[in-house]
């Protein structure tokens, strides 16, 4: 068996394997225990739901994402220049920083009553909640990145005539790279969860709403399918990462060929 037959083994074999075996073990308890379908549906009870409900779900998981990407996207924006200011500035970063970490210790359940109130039902809370949630993992990650270049590398550009521009660009920035999609991967959990959660506080649309709806009505296999619904778009955004970092970072898979050769 080569190598890579065992890598694909591994990383895709294994863990399906294990879902697999999770969910017979869900239909032999529902099967045999006699456990009423309202507290635990059984994944066939779960898969009808999703056929039933199968382009209702599509609806507001098109809301959920909309709002998802617009709230990523900004907090990636603003997450980015926070950390680049913090590394460039001493003062700034004494400042913020402390003001960062306990913006993080407040509940999101908290939060998103109060922007609610303050902006309505639509989708402005959502994005606003989403953005608070997700640029914290990423101007965290960045700095750390930033921070652990090496000096060495950075005074060899200075003596040969580099700016801070070209400095941040050829060295702090690639050198953050693996930093930065390791915050990606927590923030596209963090603003998945987060849509759905301002959902259940107000709102219309989405699957936070959906589910609101379903638990009113004791729907629990409707209940499980969003469950698994929103696992699986969280678990698609964060493969689409690990593919955008094995593209933008060709170079981390020539060290990893080098060390198993070494």
């Amino acid at each position: 068996m080569n190598a890579k037959l065992r890598s694909t083994i591994s990383k895709i074999v294994l863990p399906l394997s294990a879902v697999v075996l999770l969910f017979v073990i869900w239909q032999l308890i529902c099967s045999f225990t006699g456990v009423p379908k309202y507290i635990l549906p059984s994944p066939r009870d779960v898969l009808a739901a999703f056929q039933k409900d199968w382009q209702l779900m599509m609806e507001h998981t098109r809301v959920t994402l909309t709002e998802t990407f617009i709230g990523l996207g900004l907090g990636i924006l603003i997450g980015f220049l926070t950390a680049v200011l913090m590394d460039r500035f001493t003062v700034l970063r004494k400042m913020i920083y402390p003001l960062i970490v306990i913006s993080q210790t407040i509940p999101t359940v908290a939060i998103a009553p109060l922007l609610v109130i303050w902006m309505g039902y639509r989708m402005l809370p959502k994005i606003v909640l989403i953005v608070l949630v997700v640029f914290f993992p990423i101007a965290i990650s960045l700095l750390e990145g930033f921070s652990a270049v090496d000096k060495d590398t950075v005074n060899l550009m200075r003596s040969m005539g580099a700016n801070r521009f070209q400095i941040f660009r050829y060295v702090k920035l690639p050198n953050s790279l693996g930093h930065f999609y390791s915050g990606l991967k927590i923030s596209v959990s963090y603003a998945v969860v987060s849509a759905v959660v301002s959902e259940w506080i107000g709102g219309t649309e989405g699957l936070g709403c959906y589910m609101t709806r379903v638990r009113k009505s004791y729907a629990s296999d409707k209940m499980f399918a969003v469950i698994i619904l929103i696992s699986v778009i969280s678990l698609i955004l964060i493969l689409l990462i690990d593919i955008l970092r094995r593209v933008s970072m060709p170079w981390e898979k020539v060290e990893y060929h080098r060390r198993r050769k070494s």
